[in-house]
């Protein structure tokens, strides 16, 4: 499968419970903290869930 690198570029302050929870089920602890993940309908949901504190590329 292909992979995607994941990026956090905004802060997770104020934010949802639920929102915080993704970002830790995607591994993203901090700003600026990039993960490489498979491209999976799971993962795409949960990336969907918190495009506006992520930046998506392919790896």
């Amino acid at each position: 499968m292909a992979q995607i690198k994941i990026k956090q570029i905004k802060s997770r302050i104020n934010c949802p419970k639920v929102q915080k929870r993704t970002l830790d089920a995607l591994g993203l602890r901090k700003m600026n903290h990039t993960v490489v993940k498979e491209d999976t309908p799971s993962i795409m949901g949960m990336v969907k869930a918190v495009s506006h504190l992520v930046e998506v590329t392919k790896a």
